[in-house]
Parts: C-alpha cells; structure tokens; sequence
C-alpha cells in the first residue's frame, strides 16, 4: 500500500511537470511562429513599397502631376503610387488599415516620349516607342491632364516581335487616342500592378488572398513633408479627415509610410498577459502599441477587443518600419 502511494505520487508529479512543460513549449514554439510570420508578413510589404510609383518618371511634365485623370482601362482609376484605406471598428472586425501599392514593369522606366504630329486614327508619331510593349499601359501626358489607355501596336514590339522593313520605331497605336497631340507626351508603363495588402480572419491578405496566417492588425501612416518639393518627413498621419482622400498637392507631400504589422501567438492563456497601449502620443508607452507617438504625430490606435473578448489572454509580436517611397522622393525636383 505503501508503495502504490508512494507511486501513484510520483506519477502525479511527473504529470504536473510534463504538462507544465508541454504548455511552455506550446508557447515559445507559438512566439516562433508568430515571429516568423511577422517577419515575412513586413518583409512582403516593404518589398512592394521600394516599387510604389515605378514607371512614373520624374519629368517637366512629371505623370504625379496628373491634375485630371481620365480612364480608358477597365479597373483602373487612379496612378496615385500609394493609398491608405483608415480601418474603423466594428463589433465584431478590429479596426485595422489596409495599404494598396501600385507600380508599373516598364523596362524603360516610364520615359516619356515626345508626341510630334496629331494622331491619324489609333497611330501616334512620337520621337521613338523604345521600352513600349504591345498590351502595356501607357499614359498620355498634356500638361496636367492625363489620359490612360492601352499600346496596341505596331507589330514591332509585339511579344514576340514581328519587325516591319524598315523598323518601325516612331509610331505607337493606342487604344484610345484621347489627349494626343503635338507637344504632348506617352509614357508606357508596362504591366500596372495594384496589390492591397489588409487583415481578414487572422490572415494577411495580398489582393483578397491569404497570405500568411497569425496577422492580426495592420497599422500604417503617411509620412508627410512641408511641401511636395521637399523630402524632410516632419509630420505622420493617419488616412482620415482631408488625408482619407488627399488632393493632388497633399499626394505629393507623401514621402514614406510608416507600417506595423501585428502578429498573435495563437495560444490562448489562463490569465491576462497583454494590456491596451497605455498612451498613443507619448515616448515610451506600455502594452500593446503600434510605435511610440508624440503630440504632433500621435501614434494608430491598435484595438483587437471587437469580436473577441479573450484577445488580452494572448500574446503578439509587434514588428514596425519605415519605407522611403523612393519613386516620389527621386521626383522631388519636379514637383
């Protein structure tokens, strides 16, 4: 009897320590997986944002001037190189942002080729159609008004190419030929991306599609400058009030954006282990905060309450960058 004791309490130990020791494994394998999904997820995002406005060259007639817009491409509205969309809470969604980045492939980076005679038909003559595709999209550029539409033509940068004798090298077919005129220019762009990275059911999502999972919030800020013609960040902002749909002038006073990505480990403990950020405009908050903020440029506001009442019994991995948008900062001299 003594011994069955004696035995049975030994069994009883051992059980407590396994299970105590199963439960720390199943955590710091979870704070692994939540940093690695966190990594990849900010590392996916600032890759795309290095191409944010690619193929709208710096020029006299620079296409982030386009004061007016007008679409002939289907899915297409705007060229703005970065949008941020301010996420609102409801009930059961948390309030977080979604970013969408839009860039072009041209291999020719968007140069702007002169328009020398009024178009005849679809054709236009420009000074030369290097770096133009069949099926790329190109920008018509008449002062500050703008007009996209689709390269058509000719045969010759075709993919493959069928070449005409001689080479036609100073003719482009378009779709549209709207805004074609002398003095007038076409940039193609290639291939325009518009890829929106958001949160949805714990995923990060590229396009509607999941793409890493544990991605519980996503937070991002304007990185602001005095004026367009300055590169010096002195302000950042949220996408509300006159930044949710920012004019032409404040759209090129955009020089960065600043992004956190906030990733879960998905075991959910017996007690509280995360607070709310304890302050979103001073140096050194606690809990769960996006980055430290100040009073000029307070810090997003991360609430993960809406739908699930038990998230302070988890615990998250903040990762945070900034992202030079390069392709506004290289145009500075022409805005």
């Amino acid at each position: 009897m003594v011994g069955m004791a004696i035995g049975l309490l030994l069994v009883l130990v051992i059980t407590q320590v396994m299970g105590a020791f199963e439960a720390r494994n199943r955590a710091t394998m979870g704070n692994a997986d939540a940093q690695t999904n966190g990594g990849i997820a900010l590392y996916s995002i600032s890759r795309d944002l290095q191409m944010a406005g690619y193929s709208l060259i710096p020029d006299e007639s620079s296409p982030l001037e386009c004061a007016t817009l007008t679409s002939g491409v289907a899915g297409i509205t705007t060229i703005a190189p970065i949008t941020l969309v301010n996420g609102t809470a409801t009930s059961t969604i948390p309030d977080s942002d979604s970013i969408t980045i839009r860039y072009g492939n041209s291999i020719k980076g968007g140069a702007l080729s002169p328009i020398t005679a009024n178009p005849v038909g679809n054709n236009l003559t420009v000074s030369n159609n290097f770096g133009c595709k069949v099926n790329d999209i190109a920008l018509i550029v008449s002062g500050n008004t703008c007009f996209l539409t689709t390269v058509t033509g000719p045969a010759d940068i075709a993919t493959p190419p069928v070449a005409s004798s001689p080479p036609n090298t100073t003719m482009i077919t378009v779709q549209n030929p709207a805004g074609a005129a002398p003095n007038s220019n076409i940039a193609c762009l290639g291939t325009w991306n518009q890829i929106t990275y958001a949160v949805s059911n714990g995923n990060l999502t590229r396009n509607g599609v999941p793409l890493l999972a544990g991605i519980v919030n996503l937070q991002a800020q304007y990185g602001i400058s005095a004026t367009a013609n300055s590169n010096q960040v002195n302000q950042w902002v949220d996408a509300t009030n006159t930044w949710a749909t920012p004019s032409l002038a404040d759209r090129n006073r955009i020089k960065a954006l600043r992004v956190a990505v906030i990733a879960r480990n998905d075991k959910m403990d017996t007690t509280t282990v995360t607070s709310a950020c304890s302050s979103i405009d001073t140096a050194s908050p606690t809990g769960l905060c996006a980055w430290a903020g100040n009073g000029t440029s307070p810090a997003p506001t991360v609430n993960l309450s809406p739908g699930d009442a038990n998230w302070n019994r988890y615990r998250y991995r903040v990762f945070e960058t900034i992202a030079p948008l390069r392709n506004i900062v290289w145009s500075k001299d022409t805005l």
